[in-house]
């Protein structure tokens, strides 16, 4: 080994930064979910992730239940809710581990993934955006925020058409409208 030569560790590897789960606790990623009607389990750690597309520490989806271990990464579980949210609950029925082939629906998760995370304390679309570079998320632009401000307009429209986010782009919780936030639900 050359003395020039950089031993990388764990450590040194950009995603043994990210946020994980159990650095913010399940309660808030819970009640946000419950917003949608879902639901997020907790996987004992060493256990596999029932649902997970990518394996290993990756958040998976069943049905209308997000599963995540305390070393998910935030970004991932936010990701494979984004998923389920814009699902139609009888298209969340037949989820397991694969949400969508749609390159918009795709788009439009990884936008709202970001938009969620401000709703989250202590992980906000500031870090989240630092956290999907630091993982390998892969855009146009070169970076999340390249493409969060600047390319992704038809995510965002997409989104606003289903009425989960607002004209201006703000998180559009579920029975309120675009407006004034006052309940759409006929009670």
């Amino acid at each position: 080994m050359h003395s020039e030569t950089i031993r990388h560790t764990e450590s040194s590897d950009p995603a043994s930064t990210v946020l994980r789960v159990g650095q913010i606790g399940f309660h808030a990623p819970a009640a946000l979910l419950a917003h949608f009607d879902l639901q997020l389990q907790r996987v004992a750690l060493g256990e596999p992730i029932p649902g997970s597309f990518w394996g290993d520490e990756e958040a998976g989806i069943i049905g209308s239940t997000v599963h995540a271990r305390d070393d998910t990464p935030v970004h991932s579980l936010l990701h494979e809710a984004g998923h389920l949210i814009m699902l139609s609950p009888e298209r969340r029925l037949d989820v397991h581990t694969d949400a969508t082939d749609s390159i918009e629906e795709e788009d439009a998760t990884c936008y709202l993934q970001i938009v969620l995370a401000d709703q989250l304390p202590g992980v906000g679309r500031e870090r989240l955006m630092t956290d999907m570079d630091a993982w390998g998320y892969s855009f146009r632009l070169g970076s999340t925020r390249a493409w969060f401000e600047r390319d992704a307009g038809n995510a965002r429209q997409w989104l606003i058409d289903r009425r989960l986010l607002t004209a201006d782009g703000q998180w559009l919780p579920p029975g309120t409208d675009s407006v004034g936030g006052v309940s759409c639900r006929a009670d």
